[in-house]
């Protein structure tokens, strides 16, 4: 095939007119507008014109879910509205461009393109005069986003002990670390938006004490701030190992951007890395690493990675996978000590090391809430509408213990996506709406060309059943405790993972996400 050819918009030309009976329910048509990529999708007797890639990572949107009056990507599970474009769940925050649509003669056919959505102002609901967000992950930036989305035109501050503005925090152990994604990918947003949207960031700043009944935060400079209405969104720091020798420089837990840049200096003096940690993050880091050509093993005590999470089958793959790029298992050890150029493990090998990376989980930043007398419970617990224990204070994100109606259980939940949609909610109740947190878990994580797509969220489970064959990346994987499902896992199956989501939110009664706009 010619360059020309490659570079040929697919599917019909939707200006020239499409058989509505070739447009069906639930599943959209690729094609183009005017050369411009496009969806077009069928809801009954409506149909919508829409561009055809995810906002989020430019996910192809022909091979998702329409549901209701809303499409949904197959890689991350963004939504958007069909009738507006609107992103109407994380983690996609910009709308879909969209076009006039007329029916004649039983065609579909593509007219103009029309303008962004206004932002979508809520009426008779009493609003807070100042909001105050601490936490600059992605709790505490989708609500920032959300407000504004919203209409609401009062003070909002931003407070981050992170020196960046946000960033995607998932790139940091994947294409950034890999070398693949350029510095300029990572803000959230243009520093231009947060002062065009009136949005107040204090970065680099730590909160030291908030008062619930006085309404005020003291911040560890002294300073002092006001608030109508707070969430917190304080995240998680990096499990540190008292393994001996784990304060030289040369040891790196990766959390931060500024962790990243420490890290990915560092490999330019570095040919022999240990990771010490064989969960998501410890060999997405692994996996980053051998992209840059380095020698790395991972140490960890389990004898299958990731086998507590995801079972025996998809961890002996993930296995597998990483030793046809190289990469070096220790499994059923730990390493003992830590030296300037070595590591000591516990069944008595020295490995070499010029570079070690420990990601052994982390922690919920609680000392906030703990010290301002919230209920805390392993997290800070909330209600369905993520409310806390105080009037006018909301948590989510990593923090955040809230009740789930999949597993019937409190739960909390350490996954970005999670965090987003938790501050999107979190955000409509500043403003009264009153909309529960009742959507699925979701997560994913990239090793090398494959990617897991997690959906529900099973702690424990005792049962599990597999469809496809996890060695061929080809699979779902069904978590049960009893006879109810938890979650599901895929590989190679992004809608049988956009289904399940479907399915739960079915099984819930879950609140359809269309009806936010």
């Amino acid at each position: 095939m010619t360059e020309e050819g490659r570079n040929q918009p697919e599917g019909p030309d939707f200006t020239q007119g499409v058989a509505s009976a070739e447009v069906s329910e639930g599943r959209p048509l690729l094609g183009h507008v005017a050369g411009e990529d496009a969806v077009m999708a069928r809801q009954g007797d409506a149909f919508f014109v829409i561009g055809a890639h995810c906002t989020h990572y430019h996910g192809p949107l022909a091979e998702g879910l329409v549901v209701g009056g809303s499409i949904r990507c197959p890689w991350h599970h963004a939504c958007f509205s069909l009738r507006s474009g609107r992103a109407l769940r994380a983690p996609a925050f910009d709308p879909l461009p969209r076009w006039r649509v007329e029916q004649a003669d039983g065609k579909v056919f593509a007219r103009e393109r029309l303008p962004d959505p206004a932002p979508a102002r809520r009426k008779g609901a009493a609003e807070p005069r100042g909001v105050v967000i601490v936490g600059g992950g992605a709790a505490g930036f989708a609500a920032a986003q959300m407000l504004r989305a919203e209409g609401y035109d009062g003070v909002l501050e931003l407070i981050s002990a992170d020196s960046a503005e946000p960033y995607d925090r998932p790139n940091l152990s994947k294409d950034y670390l890999a070398g693949s994604a350029q510095p300029e990918w990572l803000p959230l947003r243009d520093p231009a938006w947060y002062r065009d949207n009136g949005v107040q960031l204090r970065l680099g700043r730590r909160v030291d004490s908030l008062d619930p009944a006085g309404k005020r935060l003291t911040l560890a400079d002294g300073a002092t701030l006001s608030y109508d209405a707070l969430l917190l969104a304080t995240g998680a720091f990096p499990t540190k190992l008292p393994t001996p020798g784990a304060e030289r420089s040369h040891v790196h837990y990766l959390r931060s951007l500024a962790d990243a840049d420490r890290l990915i200096a560092a490999c330019a003096e570095a040919r022999r890395v240990a990771v010490i940690g064989a969960s998501f993050i410890g060999l997405e880091v692994a996996a980053s690493l051998r992209a840059r050509g380095l020698d790395v093993r991972v140490i960890a005590p389990e004898e299958i990675p990731m086998a507590r999470i995801l079972g025996p089958e998809i961890g002996a793959h993930v296995r597998k996978l990483h030793e046809s790029h190289g990469v070096i298992f220790h499994l059923g050890d730990t390493a003992t000590e830590i030296g300037e150029r070595t590591l000591q493990l516990k069944s008595g090998a020295t490995l070499d090391a010029d570079l070690v990376v420990i990601g052994v989980g982390v922690k919920p930043d609680l000392s906030l809430a703990q010290s301002a007398g919230l209920a805390v419970d392993r997290g800070v617990l909330v209600d369905e509408y993520l409310q806390t224990s105080a009037p006018d204070i909301y948590a989510a994100g990593d923090i955040a213990s809230w009740p789930d109606k999949i597993t019937g259980e409190r739960i909390r939940v350490e996954h970005w996506v999670v965090a987003e949609r938790q501050g999107q909610t979190a955000a409509r109740n500043i403003l009264g709406a009153k909309e529960k947190f009742d959507a699925a878990p979701f997560f994913w994580s990239q090793h090398y060309d494959e990617a897991i797509s997690y959906i529900g969220n099973a702690a424990s489970w005792d049962r599990l059943e597999i469809s496809g064959d996890p060695a061929a990346a080809d699979c779902a994987v069904s978590y049960f405790k009893g006879d109810r499902l938890l979650a599901v896992a895929t590989i190679g199956r992004d809608l049988d993972n956009l289904r399940a989501e479907v399915a739960f939110e079915a099984r819930i009664g879950a609140e359809p996400p269309e009806s936010i706009e």
